[in-house]
C-alpha cells in the first residue's frame, strides 16, 4: 500500500526480483562491496557502513571550530564594548546573533516536528509486509511504540494497555525533554546537541547488535544531514560578513593588526571552509550511488575553501576599507547574478517553489565567496567559468585599492596584494590535488572509477541517479514537462499513460549482472529520486524520515527504498494507493 507525504506516497512491500542494494563502506571507512539491484533501489543500513573512532574525532573537531568561532566573536564585541566603540561593537554582535538565532528556531522546529506524537496529526498510513508469506506488519501509527520498545520481536501484536504509572511517567518523561530542549536552543546550543547526538548514535551503532547497530546508524546519518545544514546556513550568514568586516577595520586602522580581531578572522575563516568540507562529506556519506568522500579528501577540500575563500575575502575588505558604497553596489549586483545564474539552472532540492527560491538567493550568498555545487552532472566547466570570474574580480578589487596608495613608498600595500594573489593559487593547487588525487571516484586525469560501489560489474552500476541513497530534506516537485506528458525517458509526447493500477512486472526489462536479491521488505516511494548534489527525499521530507525509521526499527530484516524511476513513463502510476 501506499502512503502520502506532501504529495509523496512511501509504500512498503515485498520487493521484485531484481531489487535490492545495501549500503557499504558508507563515511569514507572503506570500499566494500556492495549487492545492488534494479533501478531506485537503495539498501537501509545492512552490515557496510560502521562508525568509527575518527568519525567521533571529526565531530569533535567541529564542536572545537564551532566554540571557537562563537567565542572569539563574542570577545571581539566585548572588547569594542569597553573601548567605546558601540558601532563596531553593534555590527560584531548583530552578525552574531541574528543568525544564531534564525538557525535555533529553524532547528527547534525541526525538534517539534520530529518529537510529536505521530498517531495525534495526520500523517501517513505505511504498511509493510516482509517477502515471506505471513511476515510482520507496522503501520505509521505504531511508530512511537516501535521506538519505545527495548526489543522489538518479529511478530508485532497488540500489546497490553499500558497502566496508568507508567503514562504518568511517560508523559513527564516528555515533558522534561521539552524543557531541557527549549533551554538548549535559548540558549542558542541547537547545533552543540546535534553534535553530540550524532556522535551518541554513532557510538550506540558500534556497541549495539546487528539490528539495533542499522537502526542507529540510520539515525546518526539523519543527525548528521540535519547539523550539516544547519551549520551551513549559520556560517555564511554569520561567519561569511563578520570575516569580512573585521578583515575591512584591520585594513582601514593600519599598522600592526591586533590579536583579538586576528584571532576573530581566522576563527571565521576555518569555520567557513570546515563547514563546506564537513557538509560535501556527510551529503556523500548520505548516498549510497556515491562512493564516500576519505577523511584526506575532505581535508584538502578544508585547506581548497580556507585559502580561496581568504584570497576572496581579503580583495573584498581591500576594497571596502576605501570605496565603501561602491563595495555595497558591488556585492548586491555578484549576489544578483549568482542568484540569477542557479534558478536558471533549475534546481531541485526543495518541497515547493518559494522555498526552492530561497534556497537559491542562500546558495547566491554562498556564491559570493566560493563555489558551491548545485547541479547534477560534470561540473568542471562551470567550476572553471565561476573561477575565472573570481580571478579577475579579485584582481579588478586590488587592483583599485592598490591604485588608491603611494606605489613608491607604501611597500606593506604591494605585500597585501601578493598574499591575494598566493591565496588564490594555493587554494587552486589544494582544489586540483584534490580532484586530481583523492576525488571519490578516482583521478582526474586518470581512468574514473563509477560513481556508486558496485565492484563487481564493469560498467555502470547500482541504482541510477533518479534511486534515493540516504535521508535528504526536501522533496522533488513534478516538472511541467512530467505534468504535460512530454518527452520523458525517450518517450514522445502523447504517448498513452499506462493504468493507473499497474502490477510491476515480476522479470526487470534489462538484465542484470549480479545475483539478485529478493528476501526482506522494500519500502516503495512514490518519487522520482532526487540527483546528486541533492539530497534524498527521505532526508528532507520528515515524515517520509519517521515513516522508515518505524518500518526499519520494526522490521527483523533489512528494508530496502526505492524511488519511483522517471527514466521509464509505465512506472509514473504504477505504485498501489491506499484512502
Amino acid at each position: 500500500m501506499a502512503a502520502k507525504s506532501d504529495g509523496a506516497a512511501a509504500a512498503a512491500g515485498p520487493g521484485p526480483e531484481g531489487a535490492g542494494g545495501a549500503r557499504s563502506g558508507a563515511g569514507g571507512h572503506g570500499e566494500e562491496a556492495a549487492a545492488a539491484g534494479g533501478p531506485g533501489v537503495t539498501g537501509a543500513g545492512g552490515s557496510g557502513p560502521r562508525y568509527e573512532l575518527r568519525d567521533c574525532c571529526w565531530v569533535l573537531c567541529a564542536l572545537l571550530v564551532f566554540f571557537s568561532d562563537g567565542a572569539t566573536d563574542l570577545w571581539l564585541a566585548a572588547s569594542y564594548y569597553l573601548q567605546g566603540q558601540r558601532t563596531y561593537f553593534g555590527l560584531t554582535l548583530l552578525f552574531v546573533l541574528l543568525p544564531s538565532l534564525v538557525v535555533q528556531l529553524l532547528s527547534f522546529r525541526w525538534f517539534v516536528y520530529d518529537y510529536s506524537d505521530p498517531a495525534g496529526a495526520p500523517g501517513p498510513s505505511v504498511s509493510t509486509k516482509d517477502s515471506v508469506p505471513g511476515g510482520p506488519s507496522i503501520s505509521t501509527k505504531d511508530s512511537a511504540t516501535a521506538f519505545r520498545t527495548k526489543e522489538v520481536s518479529p511478530q508485532l501484536g497488540p500489546g497490553p494497555a499500558p497502566s496508568s504509572a507508567s503514562a504518568y511517567r511517560r508523559r513527564c518523561c516528555r515533558l522534561c525533554v521539552w524543557l531541557l530542549q527549549t533551554l538548549v536552543h535559548l540558549l542558542q546550543l541547537g547545533q552543540v546537541w546535534r553534535y553530540l547526538r550524532a556522535m551518541y548514535l554513532g557510538l550506540q551503532s558500534r556497541w549495539r547488535g546487528e539490528r539495533l547497530r542499522r537502526h542507529f546508524y540510520w539515525r546518526m546519518l539523519f543527525e548528521s544531514a540535519d547539523v550539516s545544514m544547519l551549520r551551513l546556513l549559520e556560517t555564511f550568514l554569520r561567519s561569511a560578513p563578520q570575516l569580512v568586516l573585521q578583515l575591512s577595520l584591520l585594513v582601514h586602522r593600519g599598522g600592526e593588526p591586533d590579536l583579538l580581531p586576528a584571532l576573530s578572522t581566522s576563527a571565521s575563516l576555518v569555520s567557513l571552509a570546515w563547514t563546506l568540507a564537513s557538509y560535501q562529506k556527510v551529503l556523500r556519506d548520505s548516498r549510497d550511488d556515491k562512493r564516500p568522500l576519505s577523511y584526506k579528501g575532505a581535508v584538502a577540500q578544508v585547506l581548497w575553501h580556507l585559502f580561496t575563500i581568504a584570497a576572496r575575502s581579503l580583495a573584498f575588505a581591500l576594497f571596502a576599507s576605501v570605496y565603501k558604497l561602491y563595495f555595497g553596489i558591488f556585492i548586491v549586483a555578484h549576489w544578483c547574478v549568482m542568484t540569477f545564474w542557479v534558478i536558471q539552472g533549475e534546481t531541485d532540492f526543495c518541497m515547493s517553489k518559494w522555498e526552492e527560491i530561497i534556497y537559491n538567493m542562500v546558495v547566491g550568498i554562498i556564491y559570493v565567496f566560493c563555489w558551491f555545487n548545485v547541479k547534477e552532472g560534470r561540473s568542471r566547466r562551470r567550476m572553471a567559468l565561476y573561477y575565472c570570474i573570481v580571478l579577475l574580480e579579485n584582481a579588478a578589487l586590488t587592483g583599485f585599492w592598490y591604485s588608491s596608495h603611494n606605489f613608491s613608498t607604501d611597500f606593506r600595500s604591494l605585500i597585501l596584494v601578493c598574499v591575494v594573489a598566493s591565496s588564490f593559487a594555493l587554494g587552486i593547487f589544494f582544489m586540483c590535488v584534490y580532484y586530481c588525487l583523492l576525488h571519490p571516484n578516482g583521478p582526474m586525469l586518470g581512468p574514473q572509477t563509477p560513481g556508486c560501489i558496485c565492484p563487481e560489474a564493469p560498467g555502470p552500476c547500482g541504482p541510477p541517479a533518479d534511486a534515493v541513497t540516504s535521508p535528504p530534506r526536501s522533496l522533488p516537485r513534478t516538472t511541467g514537462t512530467e505534468r504535460d506528458g512530454a518527452s520523458v525517458g525517450g518517450e514522445r509526447a502523447g504517448t498513452p499513460t499506462p493504468p493507473v493500477f499497474q502490477v510491476r512486472p515480476g522479470v526487470p526489462p534489462t538484465p542484470v549482472a549480479r545475483p539478485l536479491r529478493t528476501e526482506g521488505p522494500v519500502i516503495r516511494i512514490d518519487l522520482p529520486r532526487k540527483k546528486y548534489p541533492a539530497w534524498d527525499a527521505h532526508f528532507i521530507d520528515r515524515r517520509l524520515r519517521k515513516t522508515i525509521l518505524a518500518l526499519e526499527y520494526s522490521s527483523p530484516a533489512t528494508p530496502r527504498l526505492q524511488y519511483r524511476s522517471v527514466g521509464t513513463a509505465q512506472e509514473l502510476l504504477e505504485y498501489e494507493t491506499t484512502v
